[in-house]
């Protein structure tokens, strides 16, 4: 996935690429080693050419802020289209929406149930691949309409895993 993001108004391009069982990032051309894990809503542990850093991190609309180490950052993510598929943007999905698997990996929470309201970025489920948990997050307001999938349950990306009306 190639991403042009913007921090602090400084361009960055940023290509993510799937090797083995990790991840290799490449920023502005140079290779990173890096990894990173949602340790709660919001809150991430993050390894960086060995060191560790923790990221809170607040979407803004279609912005993101970013707090570590006593310092704040703005982070536009320029290729809207894939920043609306995996975070939503400002704007709210209408109608019934189908949520998808962003990647194949295991359900490890299931964290609504049929019936259920949600707000538009709540999390719905959490997806784990290589070693990375990614919270799917509901795509507009509304209610549960039907939970496709359960813990432990392997799924393949572009899976139907909860029905949002």
């Amino acid at each position: 996935m190639k991403l042009q993001i913007e921090i602090a108004g400084k361009k960055r391009h940023v290509e993510v690429a799937q090797a083995g069982e990790g991840l290799v990032w490449t920023i502005d051309g140079q290779r990173v080693e890096a990894d990173a894990t949602e340790v709660s809503a919001g809150i991430y542990s993050i390894l960086i050419d060995g060191k560790s850093l923790e990221v809170r991190v607040e979407c803004l609309g279609a912005r993101l802020r970013a707090i570590t180490d006593g310092r704040e950052f703005s982070i536009a993510i320029q290729d809207k289209r894939e920043w609306r598929r995996n975070r939503g943007g400002s704007v709210e999905a209408e109608g019934r929406q189908q949520v998808l698997a962003p990647m194949p990996g295991k359900i490890v929470r299931v964290l609504v149930s049929a019936g259920d309201a949600v707000r538009a970025g709540q999390g719905l489920v959490v997806v784990e691949a290589m070693k990375m948990q990614n919270e799917v997050r509901a795509p507009k307001s509304g209610t549960i309409e039907r939970v496709r999938v359960i813990e432990g349950q392997t799924v393949n990306a572009g899976e139907v895993v909860v029905i949002v009306g």
